[in-house]
């Protein structure tokens, strides 16, 4: 795969992805707003695995910041060979009551900058003949809760025609679908999960390794865990209407729990 540029790389799935790339030897380029974190990440990446470590501050919630992380996917100078799209953010409102610019930016950074890196990078990796797109999507996305279910229902959805109009290409698209994650997203986003049990939480070392290995087989939807895959196939054979009916005794968890 070469070189991978992984977004939202500074903490949680992306911080894993950086790692485990990293000590495959593969060059990374470090995409995320805070410049302190990923320069130290660069850092520790060239001193344990020797691999070359860009950094590329951006706020992936403004156009002109997205634009510039499409042209390093676009250069032919230290090509990318495989796109992380995993920057994300927890919003933690209900959508009617919430800041409809909170909505926003969630929406430009999960769904617009999935949809312009992917498209810088598969131009690309197409004109090369090889090349993955890796785009962090959610068992949420089979759900009904919020807009975050709508962003990576969307990103799973995108993920799955990107895989079609692909084939034959030597590229290849994969959406990581994961449940619960023990990283630093539900936190950072003020999110209070401690009503969900152990055994639905899954480790980001699994999650990563899991995602790396589908990608390279060339799988199009990755679902970590076994009993995340059996829930999701449980969800997609249930009827909406249920699903929704879950979706208010989730919401009725987390009120609880505030």
């Amino acid at each position: 795969m070469g070189t991978a540029l992984v977004t939202g790389a500074s903490a949680g799935l992306g911080l894993e992805f950086a790692w485990q790339l990293a000590t495959a030897r593969h060059d990374v380029v470090l995409v995320a707003r805070n410049e302190e974190r990923l320069t130290r990440l660069a850092d520790q990446l060239r001193a344990a695995a020797g691999v070359r470590a860009e950094v590329l501050v951006a706020d992936l919630a403004d156009r002109a910041d997205v634009e510039r992380v499409a042209e390093r996917l676009r250069s032919a100078e230290n090509p990318v060979g495989l796109l992380v799209n995993n920057a994300g953010l927890g919003l933690n409102q209900r959508f009617v009551e919430g800041d409809l610019a909170r909505e926003e930016e969630a929406l430009e950074v999960m769904v617009r900058t999935v949809l312009v890196l992917s498209h810088a990078a598969a131009g690309a990796m197409v004109e090369r003949g090889r090349g993955a797109i890796l785009n962090v999507a959610s068992v949420a996305a089979l759900l009904a809760s919020g807009t975050y279910s709508a962003h990576k229902a969307w990103v799973r959805s995108f993920t799955e025609g990107l895989a079609v109009e692909l084939r034959g290409t030597g590229v290849t698209a994969t959406a990581l679908c994961p449940g619960f994650v023990h990283t630093e997203f539900h936190e950072r986003g003020r999110i209070d999960v401690s009503a969900y049990p152990e055994i639905a939480w899954l480790n980001a070392e699994d999650v990563v390794s899991t995602a790396l290995a589908d990608v390279r087989r060339g799988a199009v939807i990755s679902t970590p865990s076994l009993r995340y895959q059996l829930l999701s196939g449980v969800v997609r054979l249930s009827p909406r209407s249920a699903i929704r009916a879950v979706g208010r005794y989730r919401k009725a968890l987390e009120a609880d729990a505030q």
